[in-house]
């Protein structure tokens, strides 16, 4: 292994990851119901009744019979065929639009966030590594990552049963449709979709710890071992009910650890792996156009309200109130990252306030459906700072050419974030208490794991295909080298 900070950290965590994972299976509580709504109507006959039975009625009460009792469905385990008209049509047409949402962060917000920092000679190349991903993992999600993350199986991995989507049926002409039993209230072609938006933008945000120097094939390479072998696992440990993270009672409304602290942990393995930049430290970086990054960061604000008031999977009052925090936790952080940017350098800069607002966004995501609007100018304050530092003073000490700040970012924003969840979660909001030593646990699970596996799969890509693009091609830049391609004149 050439980059021995990288090596220390792969072998460390393995070890620290193999007892963690022993110690939190066996014995942990039944996972909570899913709570499924009912509807009951109870109907009253009336009968012709005669002018002297009308009078009586009016002097002396008629008991009412009582209506039988109506025992509510029994909740789902498991995706099933129910009636179309159970369904709920404000949750799906809310949903459908989330949907949309969270895949505008990705195409076009995440490759013109990038895209706009990266040197111009490699713009093509980071926007085509986005669009890509966003392909190949809708074609791995449908053949075999829903299945993995959102099936019931055992505590570590989903079935197989919703393979290449079998199962997620629409019968017009019988009146039925398949659910998920974690979304019974809409079509689980929807929930499927959503989720799909998650798996998408998730290795999507990794590109940004590489930029300028991976080969375009080993990072499709990357992508696809690690959607399947890291992503979809960790997805179910979270957020199916089944899986022994959310039977730990771990909290994660929207993704700071399955989508941030993952993301960020295989960004920082990636930079180790890959190495810096030629010229990193000794030369300026000039971003291409600070326009397009601010246009991006734009997109991921507004379709983070997808995000995070999506992962209510209802048109409901939780989903309100996770749209207001959101938003909040969003603009403090780009105050906060303003004035520590203010205070350290005099002066505030266009980027810093993209990065502070995103890194708002990046903390509030699992505490979104769980605090109070007051607690999210907390989170959101606090992160931007912490952001602040993990993409300055923290990238220094790690000694990481992490282009883009994945880690500092989206890493430490989704750490803090976590962590906050559990101490600020209120149960007169979401009926749950959070608890900062489970919060701890499972975000240091998904750390752990993410590291040793990102590096076993950096291992055998660079052995198969190699990771970095040689001398001349990175001095060339790799729109030329990797796509006969230039942006603009």
């Amino acid at each position: 292994m050439k980059n021995t900070v990288g090596a220390k950290v792969a072998i460390g965590v393995c070890a620290l990851v193999m007892g963690i994972a022993v110690w939190a299976q066996p014995g942990q509580p039944d996972a909570p119901a899913v709570p499924a709504a009912v509807s009951a109507s109870a109907a009253a006959d009336v009968g012709a009744q005669g002018v002297p039975a009308i009078l009586a009625s009016a002097q002396a009460p008629v008991p009412v019979a009582s209506a039988p009792a109506v025992a509510a469905p029994a909740p789902l385990t498991r995706p099933a065929l129910v009636a179309q008209s159970s369904l709920n049509g404000a949750d799906t047409a809310w949903m459908m639009t989330a949907t949309a949402l969270v895949l505008l962060m990705t195409l076009p917000g995440i490759a013109l966030f990038y895209g706009g920092m990266v040197r111009k000679k490699s713009v093509i190349n980071t926007m085509a590594s986005v669009v890509a991903i966003a392909a190949v993992v809708t074609l791995l999600w449908f053949a075999f990552g829903y299945s993995l993350a959102f099936t019931p199986g055992n505590g570590w991995i989903g079935g197989t049963s919703r393979f290449w989507f079998e199962g997620l049926s629409y019968l017009k002409d019988a009146g039925k449709v398949s659910v998920s039993h974690i979304a019974p209230n809409i079509p689980e072609s929807v929930f499927s979709m959503f989720q799909l938006t998650f798996a998408i933008i998730t290795p999507a945000l990794i590109v940004g710890a590489f930029v300028e120097r991976m080969k375009f094939s080993a990072m499709l390479w990357f992508i696809v071992l690690w959607s399947l072998l890291v992503y979809a696992p960790v997805a179910h440990w979270v957020w199916e009910p089944g899986g022994w993270i959310a039977r730990m009672g771990a909290l994660d409304f929207a993704g700071g650890t399955v989508v941030h602290v993952n993301a960020g942990i295989a960004g920082l393995m990636c930079a180790y792996f890959i190495g810096p930049r030629r010229g990193y430290g000794r030369e300026a970086f000039e971003p291409f156009n600070l326009g397009l990054t601010m246009a991006g960061a734009g997109l991921l604000w507004v379709g983070w309200f997808g995000f995070n008031a999506g992962s209510a999977v209802a048109a409901d009052g939780r989903a309100g109130l996770a749209m207001a925090v959101t938003h909040i936790a969003a603009a403090a952080g780009a105050v906060t990252w303003m004035l520590g940017e203010w205070i350290v350098r005099q002066r505030p800069s266009l980027l810093g306030l993209c990065s502070g607002l995103v890194a708002g966004l990046v903390a509030i995501t699992p505490a979104a459906g769980f605090v109070t609007p007051g607690s999210a100018v907390v989170i959101g304050g606090i992160a931007g700072l912490a952001c602040y530092w993990g993409a300055t003073g923290l990238k220094r000490l790690l000694q990481a050419d992490d282009s883009l700040d994945v880690f500092g970012v989206h890493g430490i924003g989704g750490i803090v974030g976590s962590l906050l969840t559990g101490l600020l979660a209120s149960p007169l909001v979401s009926g749950v208490q959070g608890s900062v030593a489970t919060q701890a646990l499972a975000t240091l699970v998904v750390l752990a794991y993410g590291a040793v596996m990102s590096a076993l799969l950096l291992i055998v890509i660079r052995k198969l295909v190699g990771l970095r693009v040689d001398e001349s091609a990175e001095q060339t830049g790799l729109d030329i080298a990797q796509h006969r391609e230039r942006i603009g004149t």
